[in-house]
């Protein structure tokens, strides 16, 4: 059994990708022989669909899959075989990065059929998780409807894959000496304790995402 994780955050030991190995250790606790790999997108040079319709075209050597080559295509072709996939990414104005759509627009477009349901073309259905990190507190995430924009996405997810489960890690602790930058709209103090108290039990929420991640399986 195969597992990845995708990174859509440009850093890669920072938050998202912290929650993100987490995940894949759960997974590794719920089943030691599983393979696991975490996948920085920012690592790779690729775009988002370019509309060329080649994963449309009947008869096509490319129907059901994407036919654009870049640097995206070895990884689309190793998630092809997957068994289970944990997505994160950070926050940025009330959504995911924009590296992270257009890895959606890619992986995801090539599998919908133009039919009266938009069926789907995928390989398999297998389990899948969403992690969201993010500056705002939990209670400001709901009020500003973070979630329904999260929702949409889920919604695709869901329709190729499985309904992904959900972690939302809040409040984040985002530089490492904010005295550096223009940030007094934050409290340090706060952000720090914050860090020190909830960002332990996120890591934990996550462990426990990857051990259910595998336990979908079956």
């Amino acid at each position: 059994m195969t597992y990845y994780a995708i990174n859509g955050s440009p850093r890669k030991t920072h938050n998202t990708a912290t929650i993100l190995n987490k995940a894949l250790e759960g997974v590794k606790a719920a089943d030691p022989q599983a393979q696991t790999e975490l996948i920085h997108l920012y690592s790779h040079d690729f775009s988002g669909c370019v509309s060329c319709f080649e994963c449309k075209r009947l008869d096509g050597k490319s129907y059901g899959k994407c036919a654009v080559r870049d640097g995206l295509t070895p990884i689309l072709e190793r998630l092809a075989d997957a068994d289970g996939i944990i997505f994160g990414s950070p926050v940025y104005f009330h959504s995911i990065t924009g590296k992270m759509r257009m890895f959606f627009e890619r992986l995801l477009f090539q599998y919908f059929v133009y039919d009266a349901d938009y069926s789907a073309l995928s390989p398999k259905r297998m389990p899948t998780a969403f992690v969201y990190t993010m500056n705002v507190p939990y209670q400001v995430m709901l009020e500003s409807h973070y979630t329904e924009s999260f929702q949409s996405m889920e919604s695709f997810i869901q329709r190729v894959f499985s309904k992904p489960e959900t972690l939302y890690v809040n409040d984040t602790y985002q530089f490492s000496d904010y005295s550096k930058y223009k940030a007094d709209r934050f409290s340090e103090t706060d952000k720090a304790r914050h860090r020190e108290q909830q960002f332990p039990i996120d890591c934990q929420k996550a462990f426990e995402l990857g051990k259910a991640l595998v336990k979908r399986n079956g």
